[in-house]
């Protein structure tokens, strides 16, 4: 696994040695003000369920929904007693995307809220999806695909995935439309994703340059607002299509990112460090527990006695040693040379954290 990941590391290094600054479309750097997906939300039921749905017992909500379905269906279950075990209560959520119209289809999530233990097989009962105003925007119904399998016997039991939560491709249609004239704007807010000054001053820039006149403007490190009326389209969609496909070369701040969880360690080109000294090394401690039993003489009136023996001893490993590390060296070159040192990641991560201590590492350093 180490191996592998040196070689990955490798190869990612040798990536970001070679690469050379890459322009990028405007689309992919920003977001137009206004245009945006809205969250939404449900609760329902799914039916159909292999014995693996509520136990109603311990989920009275589940039977609460499941007596409203009924009696609006014309089923009066008034005082019954039922307690079956293939329904499931679930909230059901969804996006609502942008200039979405009446009859539209989007994918949904349904994830189970009580004891149910698997969705497999169920079928989304139609469900009504409110957004934050609590207006219904759309409504979902179909057959859950649940991302999970589970297997159970009279002693064991298996799961493997998530089989409590599914999705439901094109399982809402909506209703309702948000009401948003896109037509009617004046001005468009261009929003960066990752706000920069530079990327915001080069992106101000080529849209005035492309048009052949002052339409856009830079607030702040995170938005350009552009004049429709200098742009020369008829409509702001129009505007939009001549700007969002020009080419900008986008500047980022230095970057480290490192997941302890699973050794993985990313970098930005531009990671520089300062001239520092490293070296690392560590601490084994091993005890031994060797207990030794004594026994009385023969034909006497003692009793075995047993007498604790422990061993204690502290192992220093020599780790690794590096020479000083010139002033503006990259981070890359100092990755290789680990790597080349045999230096496992979690001790890789350990130096860069130290050295970002240090004031040496001139980056963002991001723990996950």
């Amino acid at each position: 696994m180490i191996t592998r990941f040196f070689l990955a590391v490798s190869l990612l290094l040798s990536l970001l040695t070679s690469a050379q600054a890459q322009s990028v479309r405007i689309k992919d750097l920003v977001e137009v003000d206004g245009v945006r997906a809205n969250d939404l939300v449900g609760y329902g039921l799914v039916v159909g369920l292999n014995g693996t749905g509520d136990g109603l017992r311990n989920s009275p909500f589940t039977e609460d929904i499941m007596s409203n379905i009924l009696e609006r269906l014309g089923v009066n279950v008034t005082g019954e007693q039922f307690r079956p075990r293939n329904v499931a209560a679930v909230l059901v959520t969804g996006k609502l995307p942008p200039f979405a119209r009446v009859g539209n289809q989007i994918d949904i999530t349904v994830s189970a809220i009580g004891d149910a233990k698997s969705l497999l097989g169920g079928t989304l009962i139609m469900t009504p999806l409110n957004a934050a105003d609590g207006q219904i925007y759309a409504v979902a119904q179909g057959t859950v695909i649940a991302g999970g399998v589970e297997a159970e016997g009279d002693a064991a039991r298996v799961v493997q995935g998530v089989p409590t939560a599914g999705v439901i491709p094109s399982g809402a249609r909506v209703e309702r439309e948000v009401e948003f004239d896109f037509s009617k704007l004046s001005t468009l807010q261009l929003a960066l994703r990752e706000p920069d000054f530079t990327t915001a001053a080069r992106i101000e820039t080529v849209i005035n340059r492309s048009i052949g006149r002052r339409a856009a403007t830079m607030i702040d490190a995170g938005t350009i607002s552009v004049d429709l009326s200098q742009t020369g389209s008829s409509s702001p969609a129009r505007a939009i299509v001549s700007i969002e496909n020009l080419s900008v070369e986008p500047q980022r701040r230095a970057r480290v990112v490192v997941d302890q969880r699973s050794g993985t360690i990313v970098m930005g080109a531009d990671v520089r460090i300062s001239r520092v000294a490293v070296s690392q090394g560590g601490l084994t401690l091993r005890i031994e527990e060797a207990p030794l039993a004594v026994q009385p003489s023969p034909f006497s009136e003692g009793e075995t006695v047993i007498v604790p023996r422990s061993g204690a001893a502290i192992e220093e490993d020599p780790g690794i040693s590096l020479a000083e590390v010139p002033t503006g060296t990259s981070l890359s070159k100092v990755i290789a040379g680990l790597n080349a040192l045999g230096v496992s990641p979690r001790d890789m991560i350990d130096i860069l954290k130290s050295i970002k201590a240090a004031g040496a590492l001139h980056a963002e350093f991001v723990v996950m």
